[in-house]
């Protein structure tokens, strides 16, 4: 049987919300922090520490809450706070897949289906994703409630306080996937990002909060709203193509840049050829629903899309069964689906489950009181 999720419930300042998710993910802290394994080939720990510190100077100045919070985990964990910082920035630790020679994997891999009425039987808008990491990482999953005065309650999945996807209780949904940005830079981390923008009330809030323009890279983010709207950024470090989408429309994203003014930012070209696998498989998914009869889509329609095997292994629902391929064996094991969230928007109900979506267990529900 495929244990539930952990649900944390945390209230305070900032500080205070940090220091409660840090103690409750103490080990999983330390372990972040002891990273000398992981550093990049030629950088030493001091040299990391150094870098950090850069990122960590301009979140300051900028939104001096995100480094709080990280300082809150980093006390609750008993770790040094730069080091939990360093751990908080993926840019300075991006091996890409493609380059030959390198061991370190580049696990973050998810998948996205948007779709509304008139294709949804109950006319709401859904969005369902799908989360790949290191299969050791299914084990450190952690659901967070964060509640911080004056800003709207969050519900969170993720790893300690780094959050994968979010919602809040505003209406607002964050999902999205991990890109390549060939541009790259000193400047906010895309995953603490991620943090501020489920503060957002509005989808327009959020899109700004996305497109900030002291941003290190940026994530693809799949954003909607209970008003129906849903948009999305596919970003780099300095440029982004926003979309929103149209009434009827649908919308599918993985892991490369599909936008024709973003292709240029695209770093890893050779993963892009396996990440196309799963996004065509999700266009064709949404598209026959789409041409179908009006009102064939469900919840259990979309568990299926997100157990879908076609493809393998570069389907939209991953195993780590079989040879790993280039680039995915490492520290944290082989890639697979570690968690999946099919959220109503129009209600703010997530389903959710630990593991692969095909595996058939009960989903977690979770809706704001």
């Amino acid at each position: 049987m495929i244990a539930a999720i952990p649900l944390l419930r945390v209230a305070g300042s900032h500080r205070e919300v940090g220091r409660a998710v840090g103690a409750a993910t103490a080990p999983v802290l330390r372990d972040a922090v002891a990273f000398e394994a992981a550093l990049p080939a030629g950088r030493s720990r001091e040299e990391q520490l150094a870098l950090a510190e850069r990122y960590r100077a301009t979140t300051r100045a900028a939104t001096p809450w995100l480094v709080e919070e990280i300082d809150g985990a980093a006390e609750g964990a008993g770790v040094d706070p730069l080091a939990l910082f360093a751990a908080s920035v993926e840019e300075i630790w991006t091996v890409r897949p493609s380059q030959v020679g390198t061991q370190e994997p580049v696990p973050g891999r998810c998948s996205d289906l948007v779709i509304g009425p008139p294709h949804t039987a109950d006319g709401h808008l859904w969005v369902a994703h799908n989360n790949d990491l290191g299969e050791d990482s299914e084990a450190r999953l952690v659901a967070v409630e964060w509640r911080v005065p004056g800003e709207p309650a969050v519900f969170s999945l993720g790893i300690g306080p780094w959050i994968s996807v979010g919602w809040n209780d505003a209406g607002l949904s964050l999902t999205g996937n991990e890109l390549s940005p060939n541009d790259e830079r000193v400047g906010v981390p895309r995953l603490l990002m991620v943090r501020e923008q489920l503060t957002a009330r509005t989808l327009d809030e959020a899109v700004a909060m996305t497109l900030r323009s002291d941003r290190a890279s940026s994530y693809n983010t799949v954003l909607a709203h209970r008003d129906g709207r849903a948009v999305n950024v596919e970003g780099s470090a300095g440029d982004a193509a926003v979309r929103p989408l149209g009434v009827g429309e649908t919308l599918a994203h993985t892991n490369h840049y599909v936008e024709p003014a973003m292709l240029r930012y695209e770093g890893d070209p050779a993963y892009a050829t396996r990440s196309a696998v799963r996004y065509e498989r999700a266009c064709a998914l949404l598209a026959a629903a789409a041409a179908g009869p009006p009102g064939g889509v469900t919840p259990a329609v979309l568990r299926a899309w997100l157990a879908d095997h076609a493809g393998a292994p570069d389907s939209i629902c991953r195993h780590p069964g079989g040879a790993a391929p280039a680039g995915e064996a490492g520290a944290e094991g082989r890639v697979k689906t570690v968690f999946w969230s099919i959220a109503d928007i129009t209600t703010g109900t997530v389903l959710f489950g630990r593991g692969n979506p095909c595996a058939g267990h009960e989903p977690q529900r979770h809706a704001f009181a």
